[in-house]
């Protein structure tokens, strides 16, 4: 056995004490030891190579990364790799003892704690460190270890499999973890422990590597604890907010915005856990159902009642752009829930297509809970589609964002009917389908007008290709939706505003830059267009500059939310799906901070009709999204490491 068996020794300025260590180990019949050389600055590579060691250089610090890099290039040959200490504090004399194990193990550790030796020598914050760290992988797999120490035996398989990612003081507790994970046969062998014969220990020598050795193996042991119960630490906080928001939805009562709020924060603590969990797609569907269920029976926003009465009084011969819902040409129409329409003395504001499904929603029925399960119904078809391109991990992102369940399957906007088609167009272009992605986005933009930029990306990209004929083609599917729908309102009642003027001009919602203009020049709050010019402006430089479907919608809906004088909560759902391909934690986070903007709810329910957020709740809600974005952009930036290093130098 001892031929297929290698010493892996991470070394850093060890002179004094290598080339014992190296002796010992052939002594004790392992022939082929290989020394790292972790930035030393005195003769410890000379040293080990003149003791017969074969000698590697990883200037790159860290116990983990030395470690890792002495298991490259392995000869096949060898099955069993043994990790010890370079500076003779261990105790090579068990070896024989390691290797007589090895016959029925698969990692055999040594286990300082079991012998007085090991104890006395150890330091309060190496004790300390053995009795939490074993106990949290007790509570963790339940598997009782009483150390983590260095020396250890390990099959060649096992290591493989185990895939060491640690580069740093969590090599270890990985490992144990790791391998309590794969079910690997392990065995503790008591062992003595000895000062150090040279250097300076990089963990307990002084006060900062302590500190710093202990965060980094919680942080390890937190993230394995994640792993195995990180569905219950995420899941079950969601389901609490879920349960609580709900009978608290009907946000225009005073006193439920407290506890709706109250609700929406515990969701968004267990979104923040799920992003530690490796999801299963069972596990997300299984998930994203669950809390949509919960959610369901919530009172819905007064926009639900609007988009009922809308596709109602269509079938009675009206037209919802022409005739406000206080009209008492509608007083003929009785249902119980008129008086919940919002802005009754305004007429309707959305597309003609959206007014279309409106009405053929209605024709089947004015129960709200036909609308709910259509929107759910096509919010969770985008999560399916996320999950199948990027996997349930990404998907989470958008499945279990607190803000797009309430919107959806709670407050009942019908924005899950804009994300679905763009989804579909995004991923029918990346199929180099263009003529389909087209078609799509026709759908997206007679719902919404917000997704016609998309559309003008397209077009843009066919025709920079030289496809003349398949742009013009794309052009008239893409226009051809809206269109239609627009002339169907035309022709039966002739010229009309698509929307109320005193909408366009006045409205504001916990807008962004428009904010800033206002305080300094308030007359533009009242004129709401001339902010058109700078996000077509904003809009044209990302269709010239972008080339990435995904990476286009994400920063045009941004530029977008950050110009628009209308800003509602709903309306940062619509660059999730493609933060799920950018990794963008900007739109993961407004997903939690844009749960302030329902406050307004609460203050309108107090008598105060302005619908302006004060300056601290406008910072409570951009702020964390401008943090993420910020930092989105800087780690977008940061020169990328390679986690495999070139070729190991050897020292001749």
């Amino acid at each position: 056995m001892l031929d297929t068996v290698i010493a892996i020794i991470p070394a850093r300025n060890e002179e004094g004490t290598i080339a014992d260590i190296v002796s010992a180990l052939h002594r004790s019949g392992i022939r082929r030891v290989r020394v790292v050389d972790n930035g030393s600055t005195d003769g410890t590579a000379e040293a080990a190579w003149d003791a017969g060691a074969e000698v590697i250089l990883e200037p790159r610090p860290g116990y983990g990364q030395a470690c890792w890099t002495g298991t490259l290039d392995l000869p096949p040959e060898l099955r069993w790799i043994l990790f010890c200490d370079a500076d003779g504090s261990d105790d090579l004399e068990a070896i024989p003892e390691f290797l007589k194990a090895a016959q029925d193990h698969d990692l055999i550790l040594g286990n300082r704690m079991a012998t007085a030796e090991g104890r006395d020598v150890m330091s309060p914050a190496q004790r300390f460190g053995n009795w939490l760290a074993p106990a949290l992988l007790r509570l963790i797999f339940g598997h009782h270890f009483q150390d983590l120490g260095p020396m250890r035996l390990i099959r060649r398989e096992t290591y493989e499999a185990i895939g060491m990612r640690d580069r740093g003081f969590g090599w270890t507790v990985e490992m144990q973890a790791r391998a309590c994970e794969l079910h690997a046969s392990i065995l503790e062998i008591p062992v003595r422990y000895f000062k150090r014969r040279a250097g300076v220990s990089k963990i307990s020598g002084n006060l900062r590597g302590t500190f710093l050795a202990g965060t980094i193996i919680l942080a390890t042991l937190g993230r394995f604890f994640f792993a195995r119960f990180g569905m219950a630490l995420s899941l079950l906080p969601m389901v609490a907010g879920a349960a609580l928001m709900t009978p608290h939805g009907h946000l225009s009562v005073l006193g439920n915005i407290p506890w709706f709020l109250s609700g929406f924060a515990l969701a968004g603590l267990g979104y923040i856990a799920s992003s530690a969990y490796r999801w299963t797609w069972i596990q997300l569907a299984i998930s994203a159902v669950l809390i949509r269920l919960l959610a369901f029976p919530m009172a819905p926003g007064t926009d639900a009642w609007r988009y009922l009465w809308e596709g109602m009084i269509q079938w009675h011969g009206h037209n919802p752009y022409l005739i406000a819902p206080d009209s008492p040409l509608l007083d003929n129409l009785h249902v119980a829930w008129r008086a919940k329409i919002n802005h009754p003395d305004l007429t309707a504001g959305y597309p003609p297509l959206t007014l279309l499904l409106f009405a053929a929603i209605s024709a089947i029925s004015t129960s709200v809970w036909l609308l709910k399960a259509i929107l759910v119904a096509a919010d969770l078809a985008v999560c399916q589609l996320l999950t199948r391109r990027f996997g349930p991990d990404r998907a989470a992102w958008y499945a279990l964002n607190p803000l797009v369940v309430y919107c959806y399957a709670g407050g009942a906007h019908f924005d899950s009917l804009l994300i679905l088609p763009m989804v579909l167009a995004w991923f029918a272009w990346d199929a180099q389908r263009p003529l389909r992605a087209c078609a799509w986005l026709g759908l997206a933009i007679g719902i919404k007008y917000v997704a016609a930029p998309l559309l003008v990306f397209v077009l843009w990209r066919l025709l920079r290709e030289g496809k003349l004929k398949t742009s013009l083609a794309g052009a008239l599917l893409g226009l051809m939706p809206a269109g239609l729908a627009l002339a169907w309102f035309w022709i039966r009642d002739g010229v009309h505003p698509l929307a109320p003027a005193e909408m366009i001009e006045s409205a504001r919602s916990a807008e962004f830059l428009p904010r800033f203009v206002g305080w300094i020049e308030p007359r533009t709050v009242w004129q709401n267009r001339i902010f058109a010019a700078p996000f077509a402006l904003a809009a044209l430089i990302l269709v010239l500059r972008r080339r990435s479907f995904a990476k286009f919608a994400e920063d045009v809906f941004l530029s977008l939310l950050a110009i628009s004088p209308a800003v509602h909560a709903w309306y940062f759902t619509w660059a999730l799906p493609f933060a799920c391909a950018s990794g963008n934690l900007a739109f993961r986070v407004a997903g939690i901070s844009a749960g302030i903007y329902f406050i307004l709810e609460h203050r309108q329910a107090a008598g105060d009709t302005r619908w302006r957020m004060t300056w601290l709740e406008w910072a409570l809600m951009w702020g964390p999204i401008l943090g993420a974005f910020a930092y989105t952009r800087w780690r977008e930036r940061a020169p990328k490491t390679r986690d495999r290093p070139h070729p190991p130098e050897v020292d001749p």
